[in-house]
């Protein structure tokens, strides 16, 4: 085998903006001539059809990531490739556990894109020290530790009593040379007007249909926007908090305003024509939709969540971040956009780090290998 061969251990588990990053991080690592395997741990949801055809993809399907350590086992005793590469906790643990069962002298390489202590913030003490035991016991094993946020690598550098020199921040690799070409499609949806002149305002969101992307509170704000003047509600995705969002739209009268759009593979379209993007998560890492909006210069407004996107909009420099959970601020913050949006421009120069190959070359020295 080739001595710069990569694995990729991974679970695409939905339609969330991780597996759309793995494919971008993918496409960048082929176009640079690694040969890459992509371990799957689970491959679920639309973005498993986007993995790039260069990737020579394994799929294990394991009923949980730790039975997957076996078939990891096998994999590094076989092919010994160069550097593994795992994305999400669950994934690391077990490539770690495997790489010291194998006794091979694969380089293992973590990312973590999410703010540990801020996801776990409403949880029980025994629910955080089950988290937080296996990264005192196992991240000192890594090489090296990629995060998408300082934050991140602060609170892990924290959680697991590990020097920050081990850490390594590198900007999700989100914004494609494809990215404004996709985006002009036709968003195929009557709110919408394809010269960017909504006859109504129009707010677009995305994610899973889940409580940390806290579209109830987006909900509540956009409601008391209405009250006051017609604009309109998109958010794409999907998820178990369907049946909540619609209820909670009804209760509020404004359902004929919320369009819960569900998953888009292309989602682009819709925030390319948005007159605002709003992200409203309790939490994130770096979030990937923001990116892209900003990418495309959409207005955008966030909560001040942990961690990415205070990072992002350089402590409110390029939009509005308000609190979270807090409906009136959020729907104040929609407001100072729509009436004094901030320019394309800024909001394009203020996220160029996170081009694919900008980041592709981050993480390929972070991983010790050396691209062809």
């Amino acid at each position: 085998m080739t001595a710069e061969r990569l694995a990729v251990l991974v679970a695409y588990t939905g339609d969330g903006g991780v597996e759309r990053m793995m494919n971008h991080l993918l496409q960048g690592f082929t176009d640079a001539g690694v040969p890459v395997d992509l371990l799957l741990l689970k491959s679920r949801g639309g973005h498993v059809q986007g993995i790039p055809p260069g990737v020579n993809v394994i799929r294990l399907e394991a009923p949980t990531s730790l039975l997957a350590l076996p078939a990891v086992y096998r994999y590094l005793r076989a092919t010994r490739p160069a550097a593994l590469l795992a994305a999400k906790d669950r994934a690391g643990r077990v490539a770690l556990l495997a790489r010291r069962l194998a006794r091979v002298p694969t380089r293992v390489v973590l990312r973590m894109g999410m703010h540990l202590s801020g996801s776990l913030a409403d949880k029980s003490a025994l629910q955080r020290l089950a988290r937080y035991l296996p990264v005192r016991w196992l991240y000192p094993w890594a090489d090296k530790i990629i995060t998408v946020a300082p934050a991140i690598a602060d609170d892990l550098a924290n959680i697991g009593h590990l020097p920050r020199e081990r850490f390594k921040v590198i900007p999700n690799p989100t914004v494609s040379p494809a990215l404004v070409e996709r985006a002009r499609q036709t968003a195929h949806h009557d709110w919408l007007a394809d010269n960017g002149k909504n006859p109504v305002p129009v707010i677009v969101a995305a994610g899973r249909l889940r409580p940390q992307k806290d579209f109830a509170t987006l909900i509540r704000a956009f409601a008391r926007l209405r009250a006051k003047s017609a604009m309109r509600l998109i958010i794409l995705g999907e998820g178990g908090d369907r049946r909540k969002l619609e209820r909670l739209a009804h209760e509020l009268g404004v359902e004929q305003d919320v369009d819960l759009a569900g998953f888009r593979e292309n989602p682009l379209p819709f925030m390319y024509r948005a007159d605002v993007f709003v992200l409203s998560s309790r939490f994130e890492g770096a979030p990937n939709v923001l990116v892209e909006a900003m990418a495309l210069g959409t207005p955008v407004v966030a909560t001040d969540c942990p961690s990415g996107p205070r990072t992002l909009l350089e402590d409110g420099r390029h939009g509005p971040l308000v609190p979270v959970g807090d409906d009136a601020a959020l729907a104040h913050g929609i407001l100072q956009v729509l009436d004094t949006p901030t320019a394309p421009e800024q909001l394009k120069a203020a996220v160029s780090a996170y081009t694919i190959e900008a980041s592709t070359r981050q993480y390929l020295d972070a991983l010790g290998i050396s691209p062809r």
